[in-house]
């Protein structure tokens, strides 16, 4: 079974305009709403092929309720907390030459409810696994990261983290099953002010010393990096018109296990994910997945080598 938790959801307002000025009305060529969170967004694409899966969150208000119902209407299963305030909504404006990302903070969340769902973790089944991604609301501190990674090393729940916290690093003793860092995250979590693709994959080693038991590095566009124990695999990205890059990382995420859920190898899973990934980026939204299979023939493999212990 897979579950993903989405701790601050939102919903996304995508809208393109052909220049964004102060002080005047600046009027839409286009909008389009649609139910957020890195997690949530993980449910869609992959019931989107054909995975079942149950979102987990905390949802408040109006727009909590939309998320929902939206979700409900896909076929996804909801096993959302209630809280009190309002879903926050973030808006993404794509002019002709920039793309501006408005992100609210959400509400706040009360001890209480950490406590419940933290409850609701501890019950998922053995061996299912659990996407937790995104960032945390109001009330919600950065420690729950490492008492949700606590609850699936003992519960054997095969953990999938994407967060941008450096107490990721205090995650990985518990060995979580995939760290999806991009090359910002990885520069933070070691202290420096960037990261190259050579340096991505020195530091990807150094994070599975630490614990994780895989590492998928997203390289924007240069692609990707698959890096475990057993083998190190780069792919690139097919090329485009960038729309929207918001959802790219988790459509990747969603793509690459979805793919190993459905019985891929890595390579074929990765060649995937980067297609659904750079899909997405060339849409208002999630990839609907139509050009998937085209946007593959574009990308190129490299077998960077094979990582031994010892």
């Amino acid at each position: 079974m897979i579950y993903t938790c989405t701790l601050n959801p939102a919903i996304d307002l995508f809208v393109d305009v052909d220049y964004l000025e102060p002080n005047v009305v600046n009027r839409t060529n286009s909008e389009d709403y649609q139910p957020n969170g890195k997690s949530i967004n993980i449910s869609i694409l992959l019931k989107q092929m054909g995975i079942n899966n149950t979102a987990i969150g905390f949802i408040g208000g109006f727009t909590g309720k939309y998320i929902e119902n939206e979700l409900q209407q896909l076929g996804i299963v909801t096993d959302f907390i209630e809280i009190e305030g309002i879903t926050r909504i973030n808006t993404f404006v794509r002019t002709n030459e920039k793309e501006y990302k408005i992100v609210n903070k959400g509400p706040s969340i009360p001890n209480i409810k950490k406590d419940e769902i933290l409850k609701k973790l501890e019950c998922i089944p053995k061996e299912s696994i659990l996407f937790v991604s995104g960032s945390l609301p109001k009330g919600i501190s950065e420690e729950i990261y490492i008492d949700i990674a606590k609850i699936s090393k003992q519960n054997s729940l095969k953990l999938i983290l994407d967060i941008s916290s450096v107490k990721l690093l205090d995650c990985l003793p518990y060995h979580p099953y995939l760290i999806k860092p991009n090359q910002e995250e990885l520069a933070n979590l070691f202290n420096m002010d960037t990261v190259n693709k050579e340096q991505a994959f020195e530091l990807g080693k150094q994070l599975l010393k630490q614990g994780a038991e895989r590492v998928l590095v997203s390289l924007g566009e240069d692609g990707a990096l698959f890096i475990s124990d057993e083998e190190t695999i780069k792919v690139t990205t097919p090329k485009g018109k960038v729309v929207n890059t918001a959802c790219a990382g988790d459509a990747l995420l969603a793509s690459f296990i979805g793919k190993l859920t459905l019985g891929s190898s890595i390579e074929e899973a990765l060649i995937f994910a980067s297609a659904t990934g750079a899909s997405t980026a060339f849409s208002k939204g999630l990839s609907d997945l139509t050009d998937v299979k085209q946007l593959m023939s574009q990308i190129t493999v490299s077998h960077l080598c094979v990582n031994k212990e010892g």
